[in-house]
């Protein structure tokens, strides 16, 4: 069926009649004006893509409706113009969707049908860690070293470049994936197929929302979800509400842009924006460049909502000629998004749309401040870090508390270094790490961080050697503009060397700390304590032996190193004493931001953008000498420990299976509040005890060719065994963390899938119970793959991060909720009960299900499929088999 809004469509130049936009200013609806920004995107997505059957005439109305129908709970389609992955979640969709033809071909249909439909770059960010550091050739070796690793994960990639139309992959070591996103892939305004539309993204990576910053509506969402979107079908979503976040004010001159969003995400935090749009206005946004807003977006996931919102206005604009991009389209940008209502000017109130709540900041009542030391969102003013962190210590065991006896908050531990002695104690820095595109993207505060190292060293202060520090920028853009104005080399005497492009230390690829190190924090059962410039400091995420971890912005990063302790008041306390017995405190050497601007503005130029991003696909000599199969079925090997084609369609069929209630199911693990994706499916080391381990052992691996979990995503026999791997984990069953549970059919303490497999072989389901935030953090397609492969039929849990909820549904896995002011503790529930959920022949969106106890007792449950989307990929037992099923059919 044509589009019902073809009459809207026109050229936006008469001289270019074949290039042509559906005009929204035309509707001549005066609600369309009254609409938040974001909505407006959402609103031109579906009357561009309206074809009264994935997309309907009645979902138009209802966005243009928003005001009313944002408290209906109604369901709307969106397309988004584009997905982006990164390596770890992209080998697994790689994977699925060469499994997907093999399936596709196996019921009869044309295996090529299983191709990306809407463009998809994926960036190789996540693979390199910090092997070496402090050397000048750390990031030759480090490079070396993860293509050694991952060799043939790589050369998968690049299979699947050539065999998949629409899927380019931008080599390791060219950046980050979100600042790779901001600074080149981003187009604001796409120009496809003949027509002009707001550039919309969705990505395997729950920091997607970083490009918010630059007005381009992009979320999180599972792999699963994006591989559908790739084939073309459209994101299923709630209708959101949208806050309006006023920002007046000018920041302090002392204040970064990273104490601006850790104040937003505490505060966000406090007002509760789960499952939410937050928009940005009010003429403090004015005051901030896009690095500024892009670190604000990045640490959406944080304050938990679905986006984080600013229209795009003329700083935008400016942003885009700053980096290079061609002047001619930027112009033409501009000018579509004035024709159709979309560009902001943030200082003309009488632009502010209809918000659902509105909240305020004063930008100027902002301080300088660390976030930690377990949670993104606890915010400690750095005044109050040294007598937050001793409180830490001395309290209960929790997000804010280590339990440690008060007889042993000073003990102290001496050790031997490279030939010279120093001593650790609680609050001791062993690693600090300027990393994170939440960060590095932000020229302001990575040459904040170079200025302050050379005052640092020009007044005589030094970072001990067995610190492990790290530079790793998002782009090469950075180490250019880092070299040009000088300070690089001031970095380096710091230890601050570039380690690499990509994630690293952010995401728990930090490396091994030296062994005298290791022994001295093992020996005192020391709270040691990693500082880094990134989005996540969750429990046993940046490294196994760093129980306390703070975020940061770059500058303070490198002042705590100098420190050496987190235990510094900064107003009283020197950084050092230099050679010449003078006290240097923090004020000293902090640079104001008149100094930094003017060296922004001087260095930070097109050119450099130009440069580095016109060879991104080609400067990677390791990634262009790859060899890799140009066939377009995948030739599995069945002796790889890193790609194998996985069993989630081994018994699938055309018929649809009926659902059938879950009879009697064990409970395998039992979980207080936000036990994070981290915690369900690790990215980082294999222990060397681990039931992964054992297999790789088995395989004739040794344990230095593990490498992590996140490598090995590609591989289901590895990632199922690493599920609740976490050696933090805390199961409610077990008196001590690790990745152990109770096998209650004998009683047995064994390792989670050992006890799994157990339960598997005798015939029994599996479900999990769980507290508040059940799948906070990263955005991990295993997360719901692993304990599906576990036997795990259902959660129930409080409450659900969305994109993991999202990910459980593609994955038929039943995500329960318990009926508000319920929980485990009301409902007297042990977790030792077995359990019986009576699943109806009908079904409907976020219907009660009853739960049936072996001991008698009775209780409901929502059951969170939230659309009739989500209940269709159900009956097909996912949505991968959905699509499958379509395709072959």
């Amino acid at each position: 069926m044509s589009n019902p809004f073809v009459q809207i469509v026109e050229p936006l130049d008469p001289k270019q009649p074949q290039k042509k936009f559906f005009n929204l200013s035309k509707l001549e609806d005066v609600r369309y004006a009254r609409l938040p920004f974001s909505i407006r995107v959402l609103l031109e997505a579906a009357i561009r893509n309206c074809d009264e059957f994935l997309v309907k005439k009645g979902d138009v109305e209802n966005i243009l409706n928003w005001k009313v129908m944002q408290h209906k709970n109604v369901e709307v389609p969106f397309k988004p113009a584009r997905v982006i992955l990164q390596d770890f979640t992209g080998v697994p969709a790689v994977v699925d969707f060469a499994a997907m033809r093999d399936a596709v071909k196996k019921l009869g249909g044309d295996p090529e049908k299983i191709n990306p439909i809407c463009p998809a770059d994926l960036v190789i960010d996540h693979s390199i860690q910090v092997d070496f550091n402090r050397q000048p050739d750390s990031l030759q070796k480090n490079q070396d070293l993860e293509f050694e690793r991952n060799k043939e994960r790589f050369e998968f990639l690049k299979w699947g470049s050539r065999a998949f139309k629409n899927l380019r992959i931008i080599p390791p070591g060219s950046g980050i994936i979100h600042q790779v996103n901001l600074e080149y892939l981003a187009r604001v305004v796409m120009d496809q197929d003949g027509y002009y539309y707001p550039d919309s993204v969705v990505g395997t990576d729950s920091h997607t929302t970083m490009i918010d910053g630059l007005g381009v509506l992009g979320w999180g969402v599972g792999g699963i979800e994006a591989e559908a979107v790739m084939l073309g079908q459209p994101i299923s979503m709630v209708l959101p509400e949208v806050v309006g976040y006023k920002l007046v004010g000018n920041p302090q001159p002392l204040v970064t842009s990273t104490d601006i969003v850790l104040t937003i995400t505490k505060h966000l935090r406090q007002v509760g924006v789960v499952g939410k749009f937050v928009e940005f206005f009010g003429p403090g946004v004015a005051q901030l460049s896009i690095a500024d807003r892009a670190t604000i977006a990045n640490m959406c996931p944080e304050y938990g909502a679905t986006a984080a919102y600013f229209p795009v206005d003329d700083i935008s604009i400016g942003y885009l000629m700053q980096t290079g991009r061609d002047k001619e389209k930027v112009m033409c940008t501009k000018k579509y998004l004035e024709t159709v209502g979309m560009l902001r000017d943030f200082k003309n109130s009488s632009q502010d749309p209809d918000f659902t709540q509105v909240v305020e900041l004063d930008l100027h009542t902002v301080v300088p401040c660390c976030s930690g030391p377990k949670r993104p969102q606890d915010k400690v003013a750095v005044s109050d870090m040294k007598k937050d962190f001793e409180t830490c210590l001395g309290a209960k065991q929790g997000f804010k508390g280590f339990q440690i006896a008060p007889d042993r908050h000073n003990s102290i531990v001496k050790f031997n270094f490279e030939g010279c002695d120093y001593e650790l104690a609680h609050g001791s820095v062993v690693i600090a790490a300027i990393t994170s595109c939440t960060n590095t993207s932000n020229p302001s505060v990575m040459l904040g961080a170079g200025l302050l190292a050379k005052k640092a060293v020009e007044a005589g202060l030094t970072v001990k050697p067995y610190i492990k520090t790290s530079l790793s920028p998002g782009s090469g853009v950075v180490t250019y503009y880092l070299r040009e104005s000088g300070v690089m080399s001031y970095l380096s005497q710091l230890g601050f060397d570039v380690v690499g492009y990509g994630c690293m230390t952010c995401i728990g690829n930090s490396g091994p700390l030296p062994e005298s190190v290791v022994e001295a924090i093992t020996q005192g059962d020391l709270v040691a304590v990693g500082v880094l410039s990134g989005n996540r400091n969750f429990e046993g995420r940046v490294h196994p032996n760093t129980r306390a971890n703070y975020l940061a912005s770059p500058p303070l990063v490198i002042a705590y190193a100098i420190a050496g302790t987190i235990r510094i008041d900064f107003e009283k306390e020197p950084l050092g004493i230099n050679a010449s017995g003078k006290k240097i405190f923090l004020k000293d050497i902090w640079p104001t931001r008149n100094e930094i601007q003017a060296v922004e503005r001087q260095f930070v130029i097109p050119a450099m953008f130009k440069e580095v991003y016109q060879k991104i696909e080609t400067v990677n000599k390791s990634w262009n000498a790859l060899d890799a199969p140009s066939d377009k079925l995948y030739t599995w090997n069945p002796k790889s420990t890193y790609i194998k084609s996985p069993p989630f369609f081994d018994h699938l069929t055309l018929a649809l299976q009926t659902p059938k209630t879950i009879e009697g199911a064990y409970v395998l693990l039992s979980f207080g509040d936000s036990v994070t994706t981290d915690h369900i499916s690790p990215a980082g080391n294999i222990a060397r005890n681990s039931p992964a381990a054992r297999y790789l052992t088995s395989r004739g691996l040794t344990p230095r060719e593990f490498n992590s979990y996140g490598s090995r995503r590609g591989n289901d026999a590895v990632m199922a065994r690493g599920t609740f791997a976490n050696i933090r984990l805390v199961n409610k069953f077990i008196d001590k963390q690790g990745p152990q549970t109770i096998h209650f059919p004998s009683g047995e303490i064994l390792d989670v899938f050992d006890a799994a497999e157990r339960y598997k072989q005798a015939g029994h389901p599996l479900i999990v119970l769980a507290g508040k935030e059940y799948g906070a953090g990263s955005s991990r397609d295993w997360a719901a793959k692993g304990p599906f492969l576990l036997g795990v039929k259902a959660v129930l849990a409080e409450s659900y991060e969305r994109i993991h909820r999202s990910n459980l549904v593609g994955m038929g896995v039943i995500p329960l909720q318990y009926l508000p002011g319920e929980d485990a503790g009301t409902l007297g529930l042990t977790g030792r009960e077995r359990y019986t959920i009576i699943i109806p022949e009908k079904l409907k969106p976020q219907m009660n299900v009853q739960i049936k106890l072996d001991t008698g007792k009775t209780f409901h449950a929502v059951m969170r499929f939230d659309t009739d989307v989500e209940l269709t990929y159900f009956h097909n037992g996912g949505i991968l088999n959905y699509m499958i099923r379509k395709m072959a059919s």
